[in-house]
């Protein structure tokens, strides 16, 4: 279990993820958000290959995804973000541990759609991504006293492509199949950090199309404050 980062110098950030190439994304956006601020990350594609052969809330996922968290915010950090949709969950149930705080990353996300509501339309590629995301945005809803009505595409035919590295294929089967659907929708929720490239195609979709990168960087950014680390 390696962290990626200045490992040697201290840390105010760090991600947990479930894939390398999210550790760039997070970089440039830290970078351009609060480029003194201090990042390093954990990559664990194992944990999200778990959730998917047993189910998120396995015993054995749940363990695996504390001890990951656990192991990234022992690096120093002052606060870990579990940037995975499917382990969110497990991220946000953690109990407290002394000197740093663990959030999920598409918290911000959900609360922003939700605001601009009601209708709002949930994209995955992974079925076991569905139902947190569901929850989470009803979750939301419910503490922003926001009326809700869901609906979902899972368009699993677009993972495949992801996990070989095309991005562009990736990011376009899923823009298209978001374009075909003819429902009712205020907001469209891309729930995987990975749909980013996604959100470019549908920028002139005519409803806000929401990710959830940069909303949860600048939330725990927000959160971490002013820091002597967090320096130039």
């Amino acid at each position: 279990m390696k962290l990626q980062g200045p490992a040697a110098r201290p840390v105010d950030l760090a991600f947990l993820h479930t894939a390398q190439v999210h550790v760039a994304t997070f970089d440039d956006l830290v970078h351009e958000l609060a480029p003194g601020c201090r990042v390093t990350h954990l990559v664990r594609p194992d944990l999200l290959a778990d959730a998917q052969r047993w189910g998120a809330e396995d015993p054995r996922v749940v363990r695996g995804t504390e001890d990951a968290l656990r192991a990234a915010g022992q690096c120093g950090a002052r606060a870990v973000v579990c940037t995975c949709s499917t382990l969110g969950p497990i991220a946000e149930r953690l109990p407290a541990e002394p000197g740093y705080t663990v959030a999920r990353l598409d918290r911000a996300m959900a609360d922003q759609a939700v605001a601009l509501g009601p209708d709002v339309l949930v994209v995955v590629a992974l079925p076991a991504t569905l139902t947190s995301t569901l929850a989470l945005l009803e979750c939301s809803a419910l503490q922003l006293h926001r009326p809700l009505r869901l609906r979902s595409l899972v368009v699993e035919q677009a993972w495949s492509h992801f996990l070989a590295g095309d991005t562009a294929a990736y990011a376009a089967i899923i823009a298209a199949t978001v374009r075909a659907d003819t429902g009712p929708r205020d907001a469209v929720v891309l729930a995987q950090a990975s749909m980013v490239p996604a959100q470019v195609l549908l920028a002139d979709l005519g409803a806000t199309v929401f990710t959830s990168p940069r909303a949860g960087v600048e939330l725990a950014i927000k959160q971490l404050g002013a820091s002597p680390r967090m320096t130039s």
